[in-house]
């Protein structure tokens, strides 16, 4: 497939970096049909044919209940990929938007669907979960932490939670979501467009666009915050010593910061 060597990179190295597959894991991958996931199926897949630690592939969809929700052509895929395919009804939509009326309801639903996802990962017998959270991710949900609750914070690389026994992975957190949007494109996966009504109004993609806007005026930015998240060690980050960006001189410093910002 192309391009998956460069998806692999990636992910390769997150695995490796963050010791993420163990021999004999059976890996439950979230698939909500967006691209992240798709893409991270797809990843994993291919990773399972040549990495030292075998490991076995369930792909899991928690059908949120929309109306005309259509999942046939991700089953199509992990068919491809011979990978078990579960699609798990609920009514977490009807819940969230028509029960409670939430006027913020991505709190509530990001914990239904996570209930409903571990609850079923258990049930088939993974003992993981792979999320497809990348690169951006990190970035964005640190500076949402940072701006909206006033602490340093972020999810972690690895998570084990103990009350459900079972273990959250995210392979792609060093893969930017530009590259992710490029491979799902050219590899022509099924990517199933988000039905919520609530979708492109968070405060996840406020914060997008103001970091696209800070990014236009100081290039590298989401770099350095990484790197910072990384040398700080928040949430179980750590810096493993690459050089990820540009490193300016003292002098090269001082003269952006006498720049000050375009007007």
């Amino acid at each position: 497939m192309e391009n998956i060597k460069r998806v692999l990179s990636y992910v390769r190295r997150a695995v490796d970096d963050y010791k993420m597959i163990a021999e004999g894991d059976s890996i439950a991958v979230g698939l909500s049909g967006g691209k992240d996931s798709l893409t991270l199926l797809t990843a994993l897949s291919e990773l399972r044919r040549f990495y030292p630690n075998k490991f076995s592939l369930h792909a899991i969809t928690i059908d949120m209940g929309f109306e005309n929700a259509d999942f046939s052509a991700v089953a199509g895929l992990c068919a491809s990929l011979d990978v078990p395919y579960h699609i798990v009804p609920t009514q977490i939509a009807k819940v969230v938007f028509d029960i409670r009326r939430e006027p913020n309801p991505c709190s509530l639903c990001a914990k239904m669907r996570r209930g409903a996802l571990h609850a079923a990962a258990k049930e088939r017998g993974c003992s993981k979960v792979a999320l497809g959270h990348h690169f951006d991710d990190v970035v964005e949900t640190f500076m949402l932490n940072l701006f909206f609750e006033g602490r340093i914070g972020c999810f972690q690389p690895v998570t084990y939670l103990s009350r459900r026994d079972i273990t959250l992975i995210r392979p792609l957190i060093y893969m930017p979501e530009k590259d992710i949007r490029y491979f799902a494109s050219k590899a022509g996966l099924p990517v199933v467009d988000s039905p919520c009504p609530a979708n492109g109004e968070t405060e996840r993609e406020e914060m997008k666009r103001l970091l696209a806007t800070l990014e236009r005026w100081h290039k590298g930015l989401r770099h350095r915050i990484f790197g910072a998240i990384q040398r700080g060690g928040v949430d179980g980050f750590r810096d493993f010593g690459r050089l990820e960006e540009k490193r300016y001189t003292e002098e090269e410093q001082t003269d952006i910061k006498n720049q000050g910002p375009a007007v």
